[in-house]
Protein backbone atom coordinates (compact mmCIF):
# COMPACT_ATOMS: atom_id res chain seq x y z
CA UNK A 1 0.00 0.00 0.00
CA UNK A 2 2.59 2.37 -1.18
CA UNK A 3 2.04 6.12 -2.67
CA UNK A 4 0.73 6.36 -5.78
CA UNK A 5 3.84 7.95 -8.03
CA UNK A 6 1.35 10.29 -10.03
CA UNK A 7 3.48 13.44 -7.63
CA UNK A 8 6.63 11.72 -6.09
CA UNK A 9 6.45 11.52 -2.49
CA UNK A 10 8.91 10.05 0.41
CA UNK A 11 7.85 6.54 2.18
CA UNK A 12 7.32 8.96 5.78
CA UNK A 13 4.91 11.13 3.81
CA UNK A 14 2.91 8.22 1.64
CA UNK A 15 2.41 5.99 4.91
CA UNK A 16 1.33 9.60 6.36
CA UNK A 17 -1.39 9.82 3.36
CA UNK A 18 -2.48 6.09 3.85
CA UNK A 19 -3.19 5.73 7.35
CA UNK A 20 -5.78 8.74 6.79
CA UNK A 21 -7.13 7.03 4.11
CA UNK A 22 -8.25 4.33 6.03
CA UNK A 23 -9.19 6.00 8.42
CA UNK A 24 -11.24 8.12 7.22
CA UNK A 25 -13.14 4.88 5.08
CA UNK A 26 -13.15 2.48 8.31
CA UNK A 27 -16.76 3.17 9.39
CA UNK A 28 -17.87 2.57 6.00
CA UNK A 29 -15.89 -0.74 5.15
CA UNK A 30 -17.41 -1.92 8.96
CA UNK A 31 -20.63 -2.23 7.05
CA UNK A 32 -19.50 -3.23 3.55
CA UNK A 33 -17.71 -6.25 4.33
CA UNK A 34 -19.91 -8.39 5.34
CA UNK A 35 -22.98 -6.45 4.13
CA UNK A 36 -22.38 -5.82 0.70
CA UNK A 37 14.81 -0.60 -23.06
CA UNK A 38 16.03 -3.02 -25.67
CA UNK A 39 19.69 -4.10 -25.25
CA UNK A 40 22.00 -2.09 -27.22
CA UNK A 41 22.56 -3.58 -31.09
CA UNK A 42 25.68 -5.97 -29.94
CA UNK A 43 23.19 -7.70 -28.26
CA UNK A 44 20.91 -8.17 -30.72
CA UNK A 45 18.13 -6.79 -32.90
CA UNK A 46 15.11 -5.32 -31.28
CA UNK A 47 12.13 -7.84 -30.89
CA UNK A 48 8.81 -7.43 -32.22
CA UNK A 49 7.57 -5.54 -29.30
CA UNK A 50 9.45 -2.83 -30.43
CA UNK A 51 7.30 -2.35 -33.79
CA UNK A 52 3.89 -2.61 -31.28
CA UNK A 53 3.21 -5.61 -33.60
CA UNK A 54 3.57 -8.38 -31.06
CA UNK A 55 0.53 -10.51 -29.93
CA UNK A 56 0.10 -13.73 -28.94
CA UNK A 57 -3.11 -16.58 -29.59
CA UNK A 58 -5.64 -14.61 -26.87
CA UNK A 59 -5.41 -11.61 -28.34
CA UNK A 60 -3.01 -9.69 -25.69
CA UNK A 61 -0.61 -7.40 -27.92
CA UNK A 62 2.38 -5.39 -26.91
CA UNK A 63 0.98 -1.86 -28.46
CA UNK A 64 3.73 0.15 -27.52
CA UNK A 65 7.84 -0.05 -25.91
CA UNK A 66 9.39 2.70 -24.36
CA UNK A 67 13.72 2.28 -23.79
CA UNK A 68 14.41 3.91 -20.67
CA UNK A 69 18.14 2.25 -21.08
CA UNK A 70 20.35 -0.46 -22.36
CA UNK A 71 18.56 -2.73 -19.74
CA UNK A 72 15.19 -1.43 -19.37
CA UNK A 73 12.00 -1.02 -20.72
CA UNK A 74 8.24 0.29 -20.22
CA UNK A 75 5.46 -2.62 -22.65
CA UNK A 76 2.73 -1.19 -23.05
CA UNK A 77 0.15 -4.30 -23.49
CA UNK A 78 -3.30 -4.62 -24.86
CA UNK A 79 -5.11 -6.81 -22.48
CA UNK A 80 -8.47 -9.10 -23.52
CA UNK A 81 -8.26 -10.25 -20.07
CA UNK A 82 -8.17 -6.29 -18.19
CA UNK A 83 -10.55 -4.92 -20.86
CA UNK A 84 -7.70 -2.29 -21.63
CA UNK A 85 -4.24 -1.39 -21.98
CA UNK A 86 -1.82 -2.26 -18.75
CA UNK A 87 1.55 -1.04 -18.33
CA UNK A 88 4.43 -3.69 -17.53
CA UNK A 89 8.59 -2.89 -16.39
CA UNK A 90 10.90 -4.86 -17.72
CA UNK A 91 15.02 -5.45 -17.30
CA UNK A 92 16.82 -7.62 -19.09
CA UNK A 93 19.56 -9.69 -18.23
CA UNK A 94 23.28 -9.70 -18.73
CA UNK A 95 23.64 -10.49 -22.10
CA UNK A 96 20.49 -10.71 -23.43
CA UNK A 97 20.04 -11.26 -26.96
CA UNK A 98 16.86 -11.56 -28.99
CA UNK A 99 19.50 -13.83 -31.28
CA UNK A 100 19.92 -15.93 -27.78
CA UNK A 101 19.34 -19.59 -28.73
CA UNK A 102 18.74 -19.82 -24.65
CA UNK A 103 16.01 -18.51 -22.54
CA UNK A 104 15.94 -17.39 -18.99
CA UNK A 105 14.07 -17.57 -16.22
CA UNK A 106 11.42 -15.19 -15.36
CA UNK A 107 11.25 -13.11 -11.70
CA UNK A 108 8.03 -11.32 -11.59
CA UNK A 109 7.72 -8.61 -8.98
CA UNK A 110 4.62 -6.74 -7.41
CA UNK A 111 3.00 -3.63 -6.30
CA UNK A 112 1.18 -2.87 -3.42
CA UNK A 113 -1.83 -0.85 -3.13
CA UNK A 114 -2.39 3.37 -4.10
CA UNK A 115 0.96 2.63 -6.61
CA UNK A 116 2.31 0.91 -10.11
CA UNK A 117 4.80 -0.48 -12.02
CA UNK A 118 7.28 1.84 -11.38
CA UNK A 119 7.46 1.56 -7.74
CA UNK A 120 10.11 -1.59 -7.54
CA UNK A 121 12.80 0.59 -9.70
CA UNK A 122 11.43 3.99 -8.27
CA UNK A 123 11.86 2.98 -4.31
CA UNK A 124 14.30 0.42 -4.65
CA UNK A 125 17.74 -0.68 -6.43
CA UNK A 126 16.69 -3.46 -7.92
CA UNK A 127 18.41 -2.80 -11.12
CA UNK A 128 21.49 -2.33 -9.72
CA UNK A 129 20.71 -6.01 -7.64
CA UNK A 130 19.71 -7.51 -10.72
CA UNK A 131 22.71 -6.37 -13.14
CA UNK A 132 25.04 -9.52 -12.26
CA UNK A 133 21.93 -11.97 -12.25
CA UNK A 134 20.54 -14.79 -15.05
CA UNK A 135 16.99 -13.40 -14.76
CA UNK A 136 14.85 -11.41 -16.72
CA UNK A 137 12.78 -9.34 -14.82
CA UNK A 138 9.57 -8.03 -14.87
CA UNK A 139 6.87 -5.90 -12.82
CA UNK A 140 3.39 -5.97 -14.27
CA UNK A 141 0.40 -2.93 -13.24
CA UNK A 142 -2.48 -4.14 -11.44
CA UNK A 143 -4.52 -1.28 -11.06
CA UNK A 144 -4.49 1.18 -8.10
CA UNK A 145 -5.29 -1.83 -5.39
CA UNK A 146 -2.39 -3.94 -6.74
CA UNK A 147 -4.62 -6.79 -6.45
CA UNK A 148 -3.34 -9.05 -9.46
CA UNK A 149 -6.84 -10.93 -8.87
CA UNK A 150 -10.34 -11.68 -11.82
CA UNK A 151 -12.85 -8.85 -10.10
CA UNK A 152 -16.44 -10.09 -9.32
CA UNK A 153 -17.73 -6.93 -10.27
CA UNK A 154 -21.37 -7.84 -9.37
CA UNK A 155 -21.13 -10.94 -11.96
CA UNK A 156 -20.37 -9.03 -14.55
CA UNK A 157 -16.98 -8.88 -17.10
CA UNK A 158 -14.87 -7.32 -15.14
CA UNK A 159 -10.98 -6.59 -14.89
CA UNK A 160 -8.89 -10.15 -15.00
CA UNK A 161 -5.38 -8.85 -13.86
CA UNK A 162 -4.32 -12.67 -12.55
CA UNK A 163 -4.96 -13.33 -16.61
CA UNK A 164 -2.87 -10.93 -17.55
CA UNK A 165 0.03 -11.15 -15.40
CA UNK A 166 0.04 -15.22 -15.61
CA UNK A 167 -0.98 -15.83 -19.39
CA UNK A 168 -0.47 -13.29 -21.42
CA UNK A 169 2.24 -11.37 -20.17
CA UNK A 170 3.88 -14.29 -19.48
CA UNK A 171 3.04 -15.29 -23.38
CA UNK A 172 4.09 -12.30 -24.74
CA UNK A 173 7.66 -12.66 -22.48
CA UNK A 174 8.46 -15.91 -24.40
CA UNK A 175 7.48 -14.83 -27.52
CA UNK A 176 9.51 -11.06 -27.50
CA UNK A 177 11.89 -11.94 -24.88
CA UNK A 178 13.47 -15.20 -24.60
CA UNK A 179 11.50 -16.01 -21.10
CA UNK A 180 11.56 -19.21 -20.40
CA UNK A 181 9.13 -21.84 -18.29
CA UNK A 182 10.82 -21.45 -14.73
CA UNK A 183 9.34 -18.52 -12.76
CA UNK A 184 9.55 -16.92 -9.56
CA UNK A 185 7.12 -14.40 -7.79
CA UNK A 186 7.58 -11.52 -5.07
CA UNK A 187 5.38 -8.59 -4.07
CA UNK A 188 5.18 -6.21 -1.38
CA UNK A 189 2.16 -5.35 0.61
CA UNK A 190 -1.45 -5.69 -2.03
CA UNK A 191 1.26 -7.16 -3.86
CA UNK A 192 2.26 -9.85 -1.69
CA UNK A 193 -1.17 -11.44 -1.34
CA UNK A 194 -0.60 -11.61 -5.32
CA UNK A 195 2.36 -13.50 -5.09
CA UNK A 196 1.06 -16.50 -3.18
CA UNK A 197 -2.34 -16.28 -4.24
CA UNK A 198 -0.65 -16.22 -7.87
CA UNK A 199 1.37 -19.52 -6.75
CA UNK A 200 -1.43 -21.13 -4.91
CA UNK A 201 -3.79 -20.81 -7.87
CA UNK A 202 -1.96 -22.04 -10.42
CA UNK A 203 0.37 -24.81 -8.60
CA UNK A 204 3.86 -25.24 -10.49
CA UNK A 205 3.76 -22.50 -12.66
CA UNK A 206 6.04 -21.00 -10.13
CA UNK A 207 9.66 -22.47 -8.23
CA UNK A 208 9.37 -19.48 -5.70
CA UNK A 209 6.83 -17.01 -3.83
CA UNK A 210 7.91 -14.16 -1.80
CA UNK A 211 5.59 -11.85 0.41
CA UNK A 212 6.65 -8.80 2.12
CA UNK A 213 4.03 -7.61 4.55
CA UNK A 214 1.11 -9.24 2.23
CA UNK A 215 -2.05 -9.62 3.10
CA UNK A 216 -2.38 -13.48 3.59
CA UNK A 217 -5.20 -14.33 5.07
CA UNK A 218 -8.19 -12.16 3.55
CA UNK A 219 -11.45 -13.66 4.86
CA UNK A 220 -10.11 -12.59 8.12
CA UNK A 221 -12.79 -9.71 9.39
CA UNK A 222 -9.98 -7.14 9.95
CA UNK A 223 -8.24 -8.41 6.91
CA UNK A 224 -11.35 -7.80 4.95
CA UNK A 225 -11.86 -4.55 6.50
CA UNK A 226 -8.48 -3.41 5.40
CA UNK A 227 -8.63 -4.49 1.81
CA UNK A 228 -12.39 -2.52 1.88
CA UNK A 229 -10.72 0.61 2.91
CA UNK A 230 -8.31 0.26 0.39
CA UNK A 231 -10.92 -0.10 -2.34
CA UNK A 232 -12.78 2.78 -1.07
CA UNK A 233 -10.06 4.84 -1.05
CA UNK A 234 -9.81 4.25 -4.58
CA UNK A 235 -13.00 4.87 -5.23
CA UNK A 236 -14.38 1.01 -5.40
CA UNK A 237 -17.34 -0.19 -4.05
CA UNK A 238 -15.70 -2.85 -1.74
CA UNK A 239 -18.18 -5.92 -3.04
CA UNK A 240 -16.92 -5.41 -6.39
CA UNK A 241 -13.82 -7.23 -5.78
CA UNK A 242 -14.47 -11.23 -5.01
CA UNK A 243 -18.60 -9.97 -3.92
CA UNK A 244 -19.68 -9.95 -0.15
CA UNK A 245 -17.62 -11.61 2.13
CA UNK A 246 -21.01 -13.55 3.65
CA UNK A 247 -22.92 -14.34 0.20
CA UNK A 248 -19.90 -14.43 -1.66
CA UNK A 249 -17.92 -16.29 0.96
CA UNK A 250 -16.95 -19.32 -1.55
CA UNK A 251 -15.14 -16.96 -4.20
CA UNK A 252 -13.66 -15.06 -1.26
CA UNK A 253 -11.70 -18.26 -0.12
CA UNK A 254 -10.82 -19.77 -3.50
CA UNK A 255 -8.62 -16.34 -3.78
CA UNK A 256 -7.55 -16.45 0.01
CA UNK A 257 -4.12 -17.41 0.21
CA UNK A 258 -4.79 -19.23 4.05
CA UNK A 259 -7.31 -21.19 2.65
CA UNK A 260 -5.07 -22.05 -0.30
CA UNK A 261 -2.42 -22.82 1.36
CA UNK A 262 -2.12 -26.46 0.43
CA UNK A 263 -1.43 -25.31 -3.50
CA UNK A 264 1.38 -24.08 -2.29
CA UNK A 265 2.96 -27.67 -1.34
CA UNK A 266 6.47 -27.92 -3.64
CA UNK A 267 6.62 -23.81 -4.01
CA UNK A 268 9.65 -21.96 -2.25
CA UNK A 269 8.49 -20.07 0.04
CA UNK A 270 9.70 -16.69 2.14
CA UNK A 271 7.42 -14.55 4.10
CA UNK A 272 8.23 -11.76 6.01
CA UNK A 273 6.69 -9.78 8.15
CA UNK A 274 7.01 -6.73 10.77
CA UNK A 275 5.61 -6.60 14.35
CA UNK A 276 5.27 -2.87 13.64
CA UNK A 277 5.06 0.01 16.38
CA UNK A 278 2.84 2.78 18.01
CA UNK A 279 2.03 5.77 18.30
CA UNK A 280 6.12 6.88 19.69
CA UNK A 281 7.85 5.08 16.65
CA UNK A 282 9.78 6.52 14.21
CA UNK A 283 6.70 6.58 11.61
CA UNK A 284 3.71 6.08 13.90
CA UNK A 285 1.37 5.76 10.73
CA UNK A 286 3.56 3.10 9.04
CA UNK A 287 4.22 1.47 11.93
CA UNK A 288 0.67 1.10 12.85
CA UNK A 289 -0.57 -0.24 9.40
CA UNK A 290 2.51 -2.60 9.36
CA UNK A 291 1.08 -3.87 12.90
CA UNK A 292 -2.35 -4.48 11.53
CA UNK A 293 -0.89 -7.75 9.14
CA UNK A 294 1.10 -9.58 12.08
CA UNK A 295 -1.66 -11.66 13.10
CA UNK A 296 -2.52 -12.35 9.92
CA UNK A 297 0.68 -13.35 8.71
CA UNK A 298 0.77 -15.60 11.41
CA UNK A 299 -2.17 -17.36 10.99
CA UNK A 300 -1.40 -18.15 7.43
CA UNK A 301 2.43 -19.51 8.33
CA UNK A 302 0.30 -21.87 10.82
CA UNK A 303 -1.54 -22.93 8.07
CA UNK A 304 1.63 -24.24 5.90
CA UNK A 305 3.64 -25.42 9.44
CA UNK A 306 -0.39 -27.69 9.75
CA UNK A 307 0.27 -28.80 6.12
CA UNK A 308 3.83 -29.80 6.89
CA UNK A 309 4.99 -26.99 3.98
CA UNK A 310 8.40 -25.79 4.46
CA UNK A 311 8.70 -21.86 4.48
CA UNK A 312 11.76 -19.68 5.15
CA UNK A 313 10.45 -16.77 7.78
CA UNK A 314 11.23 -13.51 8.74
CA UNK A 315 8.75 -11.99 11.55
CA UNK A 316 10.70 -8.96 13.49
CA UNK A 317 10.10 -6.47 15.77
CA UNK A 318 9.37 -3.12 15.06
CA UNK A 319 9.35 -2.04 11.16
CA UNK A 320 7.45 -0.04 8.72
CA UNK A 321 4.89 -1.05 6.12
CA UNK A 322 6.92 0.97 3.18
CA UNK A 323 10.33 0.17 1.21
CA UNK A 324 12.54 0.90 3.87
CA UNK A 325 12.16 -2.36 5.02
CA UNK A 326 10.72 -4.04 1.80
CA UNK A 327 14.11 -3.31 0.18
CA UNK A 328 16.35 -5.51 2.56
CA UNK A 329 13.43 -8.22 2.93
CA UNK A 330 14.06 -8.95 -1.31
CA UNK A 331 17.69 -8.92 -0.93
CA UNK A 332 17.51 -11.50 2.15
CA UNK A 333 14.49 -13.61 0.49
CA UNK A 334 16.77 -13.72 -3.07
CA UNK A 335 18.73 -17.17 -2.22
CA UNK A 336 14.90 -18.77 -1.89
CA UNK A 337 13.72 -16.72 -5.34
CA UNK A 338 17.36 -18.29 -7.08
CA UNK A 339 16.11 -21.43 -6.01
CA UNK A 340 12.77 -21.30 -7.24
CA UNK A 341 14.28 -19.85 -10.87
CA UNK A 342 17.15 -22.74 -10.84
CA UNK A 343 20.01 -20.27 -9.88
CA UNK A 344 22.87 -20.02 -7.60
CA UNK A 345 22.28 -17.38 -5.41
CA UNK A 346 25.53 -16.28 -4.97
CA UNK A 347 27.12 -14.25 -2.17
CA UNK A 348 24.96 -12.13 0.36
CA UNK A 349 24.37 -8.99 -1.03
CA UNK A 350 24.60 -5.44 1.44
CA UNK A 351 21.29 -3.77 2.27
Amino acid sequence: MSPRPSAHRTPLAGTRDRLASLGAAAALVTVTALGTVIAPAALGAAPAAATGQSDTADGARVVATQRLDDRTLDLTIDSPAVGGQVKARVILPPGWSSDATRTWPVLQLLHGGHDDYTSWTRETDVEQFLADKEVLTVMPDAGPTGLPTKWWNFGQPGADYETFQNLELMRLLQNDYRAGTARAIAGVSTGGYGAMAMAARHPGAFGAAASYSGVLNTTDLDTARLLGTILVREGLYPDTLWGNLLFNLANWIARNPTDQAGQLRGTHLYVSQGKGGGIFSQDPEGGILEGSLWDQAHTFTRRLTALDIPATTHYYDGGVHGWSNWQAEFKASWPVLAKGLGLAAGPPSGP
